[in-house]
This record gives C-alpha cells, structure tokens and sequence, in this order.
C-alpha cells in the first residue's frame, strides 16, 4: 500500500509537471466518450440496452471494475425519466497493465460499457424519453488524468427496431463480456499463495497460450505478483501471491478468468465469470430481465447550497465531538488569558484561530483530492491511516501537554501561551490553535458532515473547496463569536495566579489523547514499529526536559543541552517517518463474537443469498465508532436481537487504508467513517445514522423480515 500511495504521488507531480511545461491536457484529448442505445426506440416495459463507449488515446488506458494496485474505475451516474430504472455496469474482461512496479486492471484502446435500463410499463408517444448521464473516469498513462463527460441521448416511443449502424457496436460488446463458468473452479490455499484449479480436461498444453484471473475484491491477491499457469490432464492450474497471508485464506474467490488460445486462426482469448458478475445474454427477440432499482446515494440530492449548510451544521457539532476536546481545553484557557486584553486585539485572536481552521481545512481537502485525482483510494481521516501521521501528532501533543505541566516554556509560537513573546507570536499560536484543532478534528465525522463531505468529493475542485470551507467556518465560528462579542468576554474570570493550576490540570485531556493515539499506532504496526514510536515519546520528553535546563545553566552548559535537545528532536523525526516499514498484518477478527471480517465478496454474496446482514465501517482512530460500538453495538440487546433475526454482522477496519471498503463508503455517500449498513434480505440497505443509540439500532433490526429469520439462521 506504501508502495502505491508513493506511486500516486509520483504520478501526481509528474501530471503537474507536465502541465507547467505544455499545458493540461484536456479529458477529451484522451478520451472520447459517447452514449448509444439499443434498440433506437422505447416501448413500456420492455427493457433496452445502454451502451457507453470510451475511446482511449493510445498509450493511455481507464480502470476496470476492480482497478487494481492504483486507479479508480469509471463511474456513471444516471439522471432517467420518472420510472426508468438503470442496472449494474456489465464490465468486459479486462487487460493486466503494468506500470513501473504495480499491476493495473483495465482497458486500452476502446471499450464499451453496456448497462440494461427498464422502462416503466406505460410511455407515451408524444414524449420522447431524454437519458442523460455523467461519467467520471480516470486515464493514466505515466501520470494520470481525472476527466468527465455530459452525455445525453434521446429516444422515440415506439416499436422497438434495431439500428443496424449501431449493431456491430454491440455485438463487440457483447463479445468482450466474460461468459458464464465454463469449468468448475476448486480454490484451495497453500502458505502464501492461492491455488486455482479449473476441471478444464481436453486442453492441449500446446495451445494455451497464458491465463490470468482477475479477483472482483481489491484486497484478495497481491496484483503484481506472477500468476504461475500449468496445465496437464486434469485442466488449468494458476497459483496466485495472497496480498496478505496473515488474514484467513478466503472460502471464495469471484473473478474473471481470461486464456489465450492459439487456433489455427490465431491466438483466441476466452473470458469465464465466477462469482458474482452478471453476464449479459446474446442480442435476441427474448427481453432481458429486468434490473432491479438503484438507490440513488443520499448525496446525489445535495446541491451546493444545502451541501454547505450540512457542512457548516457539521462543523458546529464538531466541537462537541471527544476527539476535539483537549483542543477545546486549550482555547478555553486562550480565552482566559486573552480576557485581560483589549477588544481589538482579543477580536485578533479569533480571525487568527479562524484562519488557521480554514487554511488547514482547505489545505486537507486539496491535498485528498489531489490524491483522489491520482488514482488512490482515500477519504476524509485519511491521513490517520498513516502510523507516521499518528505518531507525528502523539508527539505534538505531548510536547503540548509537557508545556501546560511547567516541564518546558514553548511559548507562543507552538501552543499560544507564554508571557514574554511579542504580541506577533501570541497571534501565531492561535493561529497554529486553529491548526492543531483541524487535525485532531479528523477522527471525527459529525451528524450532516458525512453526507456534505461525500458530496464534495463527487464535485469540481471549487464546489468541493466551498464545501470544506464551511465545515472549517462551523467548526471556529463558536470561538470566533466569543471573540467578536465584547459581552461574552465579560463573564470570563480576570487572569490571575489561578490560571497555572488550571494550566496544569487542562494537561491531563491532552496526555489522554496521546495515550489513545499511541493505541491507535499499535494497531497500525508490528512490535518493532510500536517500541520505535514509544522510544520516539521518550525522546520528546528529553528533550523537552534538555531544552529547559539547557536555558537556566551557564552558557557553555546551555548550548550542549540544547544541542543533545535539537538531535533528539531529529531523531524522533527520524524514527517517524521509518514506521511505515514496519506495518502491521491485519489481524484475524475472531469468529466467537459473532462478528465477521468485511469482505466485498462476502457481502456481495450474502445478499446474493437474500440474508440480512449488518455491516458496521470503522477505524481505530475514530472516537465515534468506538462509542457507538460501546453503547449501541456491544449491548445485549443488541446482539440477542442479531441472533434472533439471523443478521450477520460484518465488520470493516479502515485504520489502515482498504479499497474496498473506501468504494462501499463512496457508494453511500460518505467520504470516512463511520457507516452503518443494514441489508434485511431484500431491497435496498437502510443507512443508519452515524451517532447511535442502542434504541436506534434496534429499531432498524425490527426492520428485517420475520420470515428469514429461520432460514437466514439455518444457514449459518
């Protein structure tokens, strides 16, 4: 994962030096997109056939549906008439795409995206039917370009009739698909490594060409690794690297199969599904079978302005939130000492604070989608997701709670306090108040935020700006009106020799934090990297403890203690950025709890089933999903009720980052977590709130038919 986000990275400053030397690229110079349909008119209730084509400059390629080690499949977002529904995406088998070190899964050249759409059982002939569509896709070549494209078509009511200019287009299409499994598959699990064995008999070594699989999950094989292909008298054999041999081997496996096979005509390539891919049927008299309705995602309708009304609202209930307290504490004793002050200078120190709060929100956001726009797979929180980034800020706020306990005078220019510093460095540390508030606020995704933030990342860099911009304004606008309010000043008690002991004791919140943060870094790393953080923490309150005494010794003394006090300083920095080696294997979730680990296939695969299934997305760096796991999904009740009703509880760990699970969170609207997800066997998921009650949960379970109970419970 290190390796792609560095890849990403890479690829993002080869795109911006690029465009410094000639220019951006515009999307349509790489990539042609049009939407045909078939047949060219619609009658009631007889479903047609849409098609997507993406030409694709040469040299370039776009994403299949799993992308592989980077990249991010295209994505198109429907906007029918009243009573149409669109189905899934039927993806054609893709091409393995090397770039540098990393394995792609994708399409070069063209290809055509062919999507079943049913309309509803009455039209009328005068109103022709107006399909419009957005896709959003990313093409890569050495660097990679994020594009869209307005598509729009309209078609008469009427008998259905072929177009024949349009027939060979979809006769390709259909081609590409993967068709139905044609040999049965045995997955069986060897060490670090998968073993596929197809009941292909017959096959001639000779002829076979190569074969590779292409797993639908983004997280079950390691992508770059060889897949190693035999073939004898009793099939096709591929042994593929598992991306990581310390979780369960998976009891399933669905993908795509493709083989080439040499004929006399040339080299012909084959492509079978397994699992859970629909395959399209041939172009027949006989109608598809209807698609089953897509629920819109909640963002889809936001427009700006109540975006950022969400946001604002969020940012507001931000500062209540746990892991913004000890920050709180902070300006809460800002505030006091500040009350002595002029009005004007204490308003100062609010627009300091706001400005820190917005410059760091939008610094966030540019930089998440900067990143999303290359390819990764990231939401908000997304730098917690990185031990370095955790450790980092563990030694911040130490360094911070070791200054409110008298161990070390930083002055204003760290935290904002001190009594010697110009008026200058008291405006800094509010300033960098504003900062440290932004970055402890991360963890956290308050009511209306999820569904704000999930909007922004669908739109243009500029909405989505406006959007985290709000969110920064709600989360200062409390402090900010204390400071712009004279009266509310008043009420604040006059500094005083109090204010040490309040100084001392507001440190003990921000030792709680960096003990939590510590928790968070070991799950996040092996023994090696936790000693090396917990090393790095002993280091911060040396030199801490050298700086300080390093200003009261004589000047000879001083200079050595401050020098021991800079290369321990160093040597934490150094230390911090070798966590990233150290990663640790995710952990086995144990089976007794009645909870499984999240997998997309297993999901998909549940709910192919028709069984209820709750899916619960955390982080060990969220607060609010470890008090809601606390208080609503642990309780007796809670789980009883899961029990009786045959729910099978799924659990996602996003601590350290996972494709997979950052696709589902998309798919709901939600850019972090948490999100909860109840599928009661039927229809479209309930999206729970994100703060939960144990009432709450249990209501929603109420929810799932009493007639699967049993056989959901059978199954198990």
């Amino acid at each position: 994962m290190i390796r792609r986000l560095a890849f990403l990275v890479l690829m993002l400053a080869a795109s911006l030096s690029a465009a410094s030397a000639q220019g951006f690229r515009t999307p349509p110079d790489l990539v042609r997109a049009s939407l045909v349909a078939e047949p060219v008119a619609v009658a009631g209730a007889q479903p047609f056939t849409l098609a997507v084509r993406m030409q694709v400059k040469p040299g370039w390629h776009v994403y299949w549906r799993n992308p592989g080690d980077s990249g991010l499949p295209p994505e198109v977002t429907w906007t029918l008439p009243a009573g149409f529904n669109a189905g899934a995406i039927r993806w054609p088998a893709p091409e393995r795409i090397a770039i540098a070190t990393l394995m792609n899964y994708g399409y070069e050249g063209e290809v055509t995206l062919l999507v079943p759409v049913t309309p509803p059982p009455s039209l009328d002939p005068a109103d022709p039917v107006r399909i419009q569509a957005k896709l959003t896709y990313l093409v890569c070549e050495t660097e990679c370009v994020p594009g869209s494209a307005d598509l729009a078509l309209t078609l008469p009511v009427g008998e259905p009739r072929p177009d024949a200019d349009q027939a060979a287009l979809f006769a390709r299409a259909r081609t590409a698909l993967p068709a139905p499994a044609l040999w049965p598959l045995r997955l069986s699990s060897q060490g670090d490594t998968l073993q596929l064995d197809f009941a292909a008999a017959g096959l001639k070594p000779e002829t076979i060409k190569s074969a590779s699989f292409f797993p639908y999950s983004e997280t079950a094989i390691d992508n770059a690794a060889a897949q190693v292909m035999t073939v004898d008298e009793a099939g096709l054999h591929l042994t593929l690297a598992r991306s990581s041999p310390a979780e369960p081997a998976p009891a399933a496996l669905p993908g795509v199969l493709t083989v080439e096979e040499a004929t006399g005509a040339g080299t012909h390539r084959l492509a079978f599904a397994y699992g859970d891919e629909p395959v399209l049927p041939a172009a027949t008299a006989v109608p598809e079978a209807p698609a089953a309705p897509q629920a819109a995602p909640a963002f889809d309708a936001l427009t700006l302005v109540s975006a950022v009304g969400l946001a604002f609202l969020g940012g507001l209930i931000l500062n209540l939130m746990p892991c913004v307290f000890p920050v709180l504490s902070i300006k809460v004793l800002g505030l006091v000492r500040h009350a002595g002050e002029s009005v004007a200078r204490v308003r100062l120190h609010g627009l300091a604070y706001t400005a820190g709060v917005l410059v760091s929100f939008l610094g966030l956001a540019g930089l998440l989608l900067a990143l999303k726009g290359g390819g990764a797979a990231i939401g908000w929180g997304f730098q917690l997701q990185s031990p370095a980034a955790v450790a980092g800020l563990a030694y911040l706020l130490l360094a911070m709670g070791l200054s409110l306990s008298g161990v070390v005078h930083l002055g204003g220019r760290l935290a904002g306090f001190g009594d010697g510093l110009a008026r200058r460095s008291g405006l800094s540390g509010s300033f960098f108040t504003g900062v440290l508030a932004t970055l402890v606020a991360t963890p956290c995704t308050a009511p209306f935020m999820g569904s704000a933030v999930g909007f922004a990342l669908t739109q243009s860099a500029g909405v989505a700006l406006a959007v985290f911009a709000s969110l920064g304004l709600g989360l200062a606008l409390p402090f900010l009106l204390l400071t712009l309010w004279p009266p509310a000043l008043r009420v604040l008690p006059r500094p005083g020799a109090w204010m040490e002991t309040l100084k001392q004791v507001l440190a003990f919140p921000v030792y709680a934090t960096v003990a939590w943060l510590v928790w968070v870094l070991a799950q996040q790393v092996g023994p090696q990297g936790l000693l090396a953080g917990l090393i790095g923490l002993v280091l911060v309150g040396f030199a801490a403890w050298a700086w300080e005494h390093g200003r009261a010794a004589t000047p000879g003394v001083g200079r050595v203690a401050q020098g021991l006090a800079v290369l321990s300083i160093l040597a934490v920095a150094g230390l911090t950025f070798s966590l990233d080696r150290d990663r640790a294997a995710p952990a086995a979730q144990a089976a007794a709890d009645g909870v499984q680990p999240f997998t997309q296939a297993r999901l998909d695969s549940l709910v192919n089933e028709r069984r209820p299934v709750f899916v619960n997305m955390t982080a060990a760096w969220c607060i609010t999903c470890a008090v809601n796991e606390t208080t609503s999904l642990s309780t007796k009740a809670v789980r009883a009720a899961m029990a009786d009703r045959g729910v099978t509880y799924l659990k996602g760990d996003w601590t350290n980052q996972n494709p997979e699970i950052t696709r589902l969170l998309e798919k709901h609207g939600r850019s972090g977590v948490p999100l909860y997800l109840l599928y009661t066997g039927t229809g479209e998921p309930q999206v729970l709130p994100q703060i939960l009650t144990e009432g709450t949960v249990l209501a929603a379970l109420e929810t799932v038919p009493a007639s699967a109970n049993k056989s959901a419970a059978l199954a198990r």
